[in-house]
């Protein structure tokens, strides 16, 4: 690790937040974990995240799980990050232009790799995965199954753009496992950021099955942006522990403001 990363991984068999709403903080990062309801039938909690920032080099990267039939598959792939942190850490530091062009390729690499596939093999259960990384002016993501990944921002949202992936059913990384196809199926791409204050806001599945249907990605534009990020989080959280959900929701969340040149139409 260098002296400017800091780091948090968490999988919910340490500890399941199950009627415990949680924020934590690391640097600028904002970490909500709700395990669910226990009155729901709830009784344990099977996502997971990553992550690591270098608040001086401005970068940060964050990866947000959502298990199913056990937490091995989380264990697996945090495990393989942990493995090969030096190799990604030293990609992040490079340029802008070299960082954006090799990263998926070494994301494919890592899960295509024998030894990884070969440890999947020998666990029960599966995970859905997704990953975003950001530098400068951009965000790389890289998506397996049906955790959400947003863009918050004035200018995207008076177009009702909101979403950076989309969810995706019967996609997974363990015991059944997209990189065991022929043709490995996931989503991935890069988005440049807007002018000034952009929030970045990952999710699991639970904030978006809640019972009641209370969150659309308006309703969490909303909530999100009309507070600080941590009351934002615990708004939302709340209001899905009084909906009587039972599964566990975990949020990443973070800003990023931009001061550089960003795209805009020729006659804008």
């Amino acid at each position: 690790m260098r002296d400017g990363v800091n780091e948090f991984s968490w999988c919910g068999d340490q500890e399941n937040f199950v009627d415990i709403i949680n924020i934590y903080h690391i640097d600028s990062i904002r970490i909500g974990r709700f395990g669910g309801n226990a009155y729901a039938g709830q009784y344990k909690n099977e996502d997971g995240c990553l992550v690591w920032v270098d608040e001086e080099n401005k970068w940060e990267f964050a990866v947000i799980l959502d298990a199913h039939n056990s937490t091995e598959s989380i264990h697996v792939i945090l495990q393989h990050f942990a493995m090969k942190k030096a190799e990604w850490q030293a990609l992040f530091y490079l340029s802008v232009e070299q960082v954006f062009g090799r990263i998926e390729k070494a994301m494919l690499k890592m899960f295509q790799d024998e030894a990884f596939l070969t440890d999947c093999q020998s666990i029960q259960g599966e995970t859905a995965c997704l990953i975003i990384f950001r530098k400068d002016k951009y965000i790389w993501w890289f998506s397996v199954g049906d955790c959400l990944a947003f863009l918050f921002h004035p200018e995207l949202a008076q177009l009702a753009q909101y979403q950076i992936n989309q969810r995706q059913f019967y996609e997974w990384i363990g015991q059944v496992n997209t990189f065991e196809q022929s043709v490995p199926c996931y989503s991935s791409g890069i988005r440049e950021l807007r002018s000034g204050m952009n929030r970045i806001f990952l999710t699991t599945d639970g904030l978006l099955e809640c019972p009641n249907e209370p969150f659309a990605a308006k309703g969490i534009y909303r909530l999100i942006m009309d507070d600080t990020i941590e009351q934002g989080i615990e708004i939302l959280l709340r209001t899905i522990q009084e909906n009587g959900v039972r599964d566990s929701t975990t949020i990443i969340a973070w800003d990023v403001h931009v001061t550089k040149t960003v795209t805009k139409p020729s006659n804008g």
